[in-house]
């Protein structure tokens, strides 16, 4: 599968899957050391939900590839999908399989969570 990809002004890579934002990102953190940061934003805007915000806080306890947050803003809840690895000696192939989980499982997330607010 390919996506249309974006390099932004800092430098970050962007594209969507299946309706979700992501931005992926290297950072340098000591001499043979880079990590890549996945960022995605699986849904936006979502009515303010006790329920939710639980459900979303125990579905992150699952994850095994991301780390889920919800932000409260003026408008709604926002809800983060973020993944960090070593990215050092990581072959093309293997990395975009390590991408691809991640993302695919922030696009599940939407679904769900579109799902469960009567938005999908």
């Amino acid at each position: 599968m390919f996506h249309d990809v974006h390099v932004d002004d800092d430098g970050a890579l962007s594209f969507q899957h299946a309706e979700v934002p992501c931005a992926v990102q290297a950072m340098r953190l000591a001499e043979g050391l880079t990590v890549l940061s996945l960022t995605c934003v699986v849904a936006w805007d979502l009515p303010e939900d006790r329920d939710l915000a639980v459900s979303a806080a125990e579905r992150a306890g699952q994850g095994l590839f991301g780390t889920l947050g919800v932000v409260h803003t003026e408008r709604g809840m926002d809800v983060t999908l973020r993944y960090a690895f070593p990215a050092e000696g990581l072959k093309p192939e293997p990395l975009s399989t390590l991408l691809m989980l991640v993302v695919s499982t922030a696009s599940q997330l939407r679904n769900e969570l579109l799902a469960g607010t009567g938005s999908a």
